[in-house]
């Protein structure tokens, strides 16, 4: 019985751990020709999105998407025009990281990528810009 535990309990190590150290291995700075277009295309739109970093409108949320954090702080007028960056950056933002772990042959990483390039996106981020912790709650950097 004890020899069953002991090959039970390796199994389950093994299986917990495993996919961890096989996408350990992921190239996140894999390139193709989608990841390229995907890339400009967020470079693009970042610079029509710093302001709202700053003045705390636009924040990055814990699955590694933006969220309009607070529509306060945003004219009414603007607020369609913000809204509209806010969903063609969350859709890039889906299409890299799904892009990224087809790339790498590991379609099954998507979710390792996000949460990877969401803590990137927290550590890029200026002082002051604001980002959802694990929780769900919102702080500012």
């Amino acid at each position: 019985m004890n020899r069953v535990f002991c090959r039970f309990l390796l199994l389950l190590i093994v299986l917990l751990f495993l996919p961890h150290a096989v996408y350990a291995g992921a190239n996140l700075e894999v390139n193709t020709p989608a990841i390229t277009s995907l890339k400009q295309s967020m470079q693009g739109r970042h610079i029509q999105l710093v302001n709202y970093y700053e003045n705390g409108a636009v924040g990055f949320t814990k699955d590694g998407l933006l969220a309009l954090r607070d529509a306060n702080v945003v004219p009414l007028a603007k607020r369609q025009v913000v809204n509209g960056l806010i969903s063609a950056e969350n859709q890039d933002r889906n299409l890299l990281y799904r892009e990224i772990a087809r790339a790498n042959k590991h379609p099954e990483w998507e979710k390792e990528i996000r949460a990877t390039f969401s803590q990137r996106w927290i550590k890029l981020a200026k002082t002051g810009w604001w980002y959802q912790g694990a929780g769900g709650s919102w702080s500012q950097k």
